[in-house]
């Protein structure tokens, strides 16, 4: 930011690039994983808020915890190990990562709404401005951007 006093431009030291808030948490797969894996979205949220004093409309946490809550449901049920949730992001958005030992990439299903369960990803897409899954060395990884309004 560069302020102007009297006419004078003087730098502040707060115009350079600043590296996203990254935070990252292991997760056995246990009962009570998916509670804390929103916990843990939602500590994430308040830090954007109090270090990076990020200004994110409260109605944004619901589709954050949305989000994780799928993706990371989605790697509970259909991996047979522990998974890890990965967070990055600014004032924003949020980058969402869970990476689990599965190599079966997800499915989305078409939309019809007689179908019981398996529209976790419909919701992701439908929250995320972009979503991808890809193969990795231990499994896959499925990734979401979240996006917060202005």
């Amino acid at each position: 930011m560069i302020e102007n006093l009297g006419g004078a431009v003087i730098p502040t030291g707060f115009d350079v690039p600043v590296e996203p808030l990254r935070r990252a948490a292991h997760y056995t797969g246990e009962p009570g994983c998916i509670a804390e894996a929103r916990d843990f979205a939602a500590g994430f949220l308040e830090q954007l808020r109090t270090e990076w004093c990020a200004e994110i409309d409260p109605r944004a946490d619901g589709e954050l915890l949305l989000v994780v809550s799928e993706l990371v449901t989605n790697a509970d049920r259909h991996s047979n190990g522990p998974y890890i949730l990965e967070l990055e992001g600014t004032e924003s958005a949020v980058l969402v990562s869970v990476y689990d030992s599965s190599a079966a990439l997800p499915r989305r299903f078409p939309r019809d709404p007689e179908r019981v369960g398996r529209h976790g990803l419909e919701i992701v897409h439908a929250l995320a401005t972009e979503v991808t899954a890809e193969r990795v060395p231990v499994g896959k990884r499925v990734r979401a951007l979240v996006r917060f309004p202005r």
